[in-house]
């Protein structure tokens, strides 16, 4: 064989090597996949094969000739004798909407047990391919997948009650979660803000309360709640007619989606209400002949004491059923108020009537009611955590979204489960920042926290876990009006969370997926969509190692490095660069940025304050306890030294509508002349300074002194803040310290006026 003919063979097979070695840009991660060499060219000599007896097929050969057509302009033909071929089989035991992809230059063969799997290994073969118009040949290379589902309900949820998008958007919508694999779509149809579906029994639900006074320069919970009968007036909103949503429900139904329509209730019905006020509790006293109708008149449930209200939402679920064939129904069931049926006469009759105990039994009453119906229709109900008060009802499925204890609870009762824990399942949460980013609601939920999720809690054995069915991403729009903001909360978490759901747990890597995802970030430009790049804000961590206080730093930036400060000076290219955790052995402030290609790419450095003082380390105990749902961050507890941070609650301890009453056991008699308790106000999120804030002293952790009361001398109504309460005085000797913080009501004018708030403390400073 000549020389050249060798090298040149020898030249191609590491090519072939390389090729196999390299990253491929499927998200989510095939379990398994073999490397080949060579590519399968699809071209003018290609067509689409499937066996005539399977006709289910067809549809899946449609969408893929149309796919290509697209991006290449090549009509691929059906079942047509050609050269190569893209062949579609059929196959008994692959694993359910699971396939087997296997490549060779001549062709390309997807097998699966349905037209699901063939639907899955396409869009593996399409997240190869070129992603808009191209004259550059399509080339898919040698290779072996065997890859299916890890959960079969791989959900994202989107609510277009608080601001309405179209049917265009709904379908771009869908192609996301197709390209991903995701299968079902979760839509939030009803709630407070607009009711968006058409229902021929009930025309003022479009006529009237799918529309709302335009007031966007307000407080998203003030044009939530306003509607109006005069429709000069109530202009803005929409809704679907019951064409454009079979329409969307086929649509999904072409990518594998099922639509799942969630039809809101008892509470946040402030909507239904507006346009047929006689179901609710208190209707004869909030509505004058305006017409006008605004929630803080009157809370937003259904009255359970009519039988009015059941039959009215029979009659809707009867339509909403007629529409959409899921198997599945969600009704809501969260955030009940139930003051109105407190004092309603009819609730009251109903509670007696049904012997039942309280209002949570009621509402239980309530949700078992309709999910009767839905049973009786062959349907089955989903609801969120709250549906567990007052007793779940038979056969009910729980969305866990207030964390996983609703999701543990009930998948140790034996009733299936969908977890979408709010952190880090919420998608209308922070994902970078929050300086430089688009208002979000709060919360802190990048990628790297979405990808890291792990949805089985570690609190259920093997015979439990098998309740939870899987999760799904949640995306509440009363900070998202338009679609380029939709789309850049949703990209690129939605592609974080396919991975979780889709694929095996030990084959996850963070950085193999970050590789992969810029892939994605390129067809995200190419096809115009709006995305977030990342987040660049350091992840800051303090940690107690042999009672030393240390600091690691992390970025997710993709080759990031971090330059910090520890003089409160901003970090700059000079700075030092973080390599190992830092030791904090001194009161001081650090700042710390990401670097990419040696430039900054942090909008603002990220920061943190420590504090060395007589009382750090100290032990800590609470008369009440901590909110589960804020129990800090890292080490925190009052003593550690590491200050809260303005940013979305960090290092905070929350409590809810209780007084926080904290004993500090300093170890030994010490001479202290100071003690500061620092305190949060975040007015959107019910977090409010404590009316006044009393310290007391003792020597033997029995009789206390007063030392001094603080109260608060700031306005309630300022939006965000933090402030100490600080005590001075003359020296004295303690063994102990107690502190009690007097939790505040929401304030005049708050959308929670009268009702308790949040308390968030941190640092406990004793000098």
């Amino acid at each position: 064989m000549p020389f050249k003919k060798i090298v040149l063979l020898l030249l191609l097979f590491v090519s072939g090597l390389m090729k196999g070695q390299q990253i491929l840009p499927i998200i989510p991660k095939p379990g398994d996949i073999k490397m080949g060499i060579g590519n399968f060219i699809i071209d003018e000599n290609t067509a689409i094969h499937y066996h005539k007896s399977q006709k289910e097929l067809n549809p899946n050969a449609i969408f893929l000739a149309s796919c290509i057509k697209n991006i290449s302009g090549l009509s691929l033909k059906i079942n047509k004798k050609t050269a190569k071929k893209i062949e579609f089989v059929i196959e008994k035991g692959v694993p359910d909407e699971g396939y087997k992809l296997k490549v060779s230059p001549n062709s390309i063969v997807i097998k699966a047990s349905s037209h699901k799997g063939i639907f899955y290994g396409m869009q593996s073969v399409l997240q190869i391919l070129p992603v808009v118009r191209t004259n550059a040949a399509l080339a898919v290379p040698v290779m072996e997948v065997n890859d299916y589902p890890r959960f079969k309900w791989r959900g994202m949820m989107l609510d277009v009650s608080r601001h309405f998008f179209g049917t265009e958007v709904i379908k771009e919508y869908l192609d996301l979660m197709a390209s991903y694999k995701m299968n079902v779509f979760h839509w939030h149809l009803v709630d407070g803000a607009g009711w968006r579906l058409e229902i021929k029994k009930y025309p003022k639900l479009t006529q009237q309360a799918a529309w709302r006074v335009d007031d966007l320069n307000k407080p998203w919970n003030w044009a939530e709640v306003a509607f109006n009968a005069d429709r000069n007036k109530s202009t803005y909103g929409g809704y679907y007619t019951q064409e454009q949503l079979k329409e969307i429900v086929a649509y999904a139904k072409a990518r594998n989606i099922t639509v799942v329509p969630e039809i809101e209730m008892p509470g946040h019905s402030e909507a239904a209400m507006a346009a047929y006020p006689e179901l609710s509790c208190n209707s004869a006293t909030n509505f004058g002949q305006s017409g006008d109708f605004f929630a803080s008149k009157m809370e937003g449930n259904y009255c359970a004491g009519n039988d009015n209200s059941f039959l009215f939402i029979q009659d809707v679920l009867t339509e909403v059923m007629a529409i959409f064939p899921s198997a599945y129904l969600h009704i809501g069931g969260d955030e009940v108020d139930k003051t109105s049926w407190k004092n309603c006469v009819r609730c009251q009759a109903r509670m007696k009537a049904e012997n039942l105990k309280d209002e949570n039994e009621l509402q239980s009453y309530f949700i078992r009611r309709i999910e009767k119906f839905l049973v009786s229709k062959n349907r089955k109900m989903i609801g969120w955590d709250e549906i567990l008060e007052g007793g779940l009802a038979p056969e009910a499925t729980v969305m866990s979204w207030r964390g996983e204890a609703g999701g543990i609870e009930a998948a140790k009762m034996k009733h299936n489960v969908i977890m979408t824990p709010n952190s880090p399942c919420y998608f209308d949460h922070y994902q970078a920042g929050p300086e430089g980013e688009p208002l979000a609601i709060g919360g802190f939920n990048t990628v790297k926290k979405v990808y890291d999720y792990e949805p089985i809690p570690k609190e259920l054995n093997k015979e439990e876990e098998q309740y939870v069915m899987g999760g799904q991403g949640n995306v509440w729009t009363e900070y998202i009006a338009t679609t380029k903001h939709l789309e850049y909360m949703v990209l690129p978490r939605m592609a974080a969370l396919a991975e979780v759901l889709w694929s095996p747990k030990d084959t996850k890597n963070w950085n193999d997926f970050k590789e992969r995802l810029q892939y994605h970030f390129r067809g995200y430009d190419q096809k115009g969509l709006n995305y977030s790049p990342g987040n660049f804000t350091v992840s800051i961590k303090p940690s107690f190692q042999n009672e030393q206080l240390q600091v690691a730093l992390f970025t997710e930036a993709l080759h990031g490095e971090i330059l910090y400060t520890t003089d409160g000076s901003e970090p700059t290219l000079q700075s030092l660069k973080y390599e190992q955790p830092i030791k904090i052995n001194s009161s001081l402030e650090l700042k710390a940025a990401t670097v990419v290609n040696n430039q900054i790419r942090s909008v603002q450095a990220a920061k943190q304050n420590f504090v060395m003082h007589k009382a750090m380390g100290s032990p800590v105990v609470y008369t009440n306890p901590v909110s589960e749902y804020y129990l800090a961050d890292g080490p925190n507890s009052l003593t550690d030294g590491v200050r809260g941070t303005n940013a979305n609650g960090k290092y905070w301890h929350g409590f809810f509508a209780k007084d926080m009453v904290a004993t500090i056991d300093l170890g030994k008699g010490k001479s202290i002349k100071s003690i500061a308790l620092g305190c949060l106000q975040n007015y959107n999120d019910w977090v409010f300074l404590p009316q006044s804030v009393k310290f007391e002293g003792s020597s033997n952790g029995t009789d206390y002194a007063e030392i001094k009361t603080v109260n608060n001398p700031i306005d309630a109504n300022l939006k965000n803040m933090k402030y100490d309460f600080v005590a001075a005085f003359n020296p004295q000797t303690v063994k102990y310290i107690r502190v009690t913080a007097k939790n505040s009501l929401c304030p005049l004018g708050h959308s929670g006026e009268g009702k308790s708030g949040w308390l968030f403390v941190d640092e406990l400073i004793v000098e």
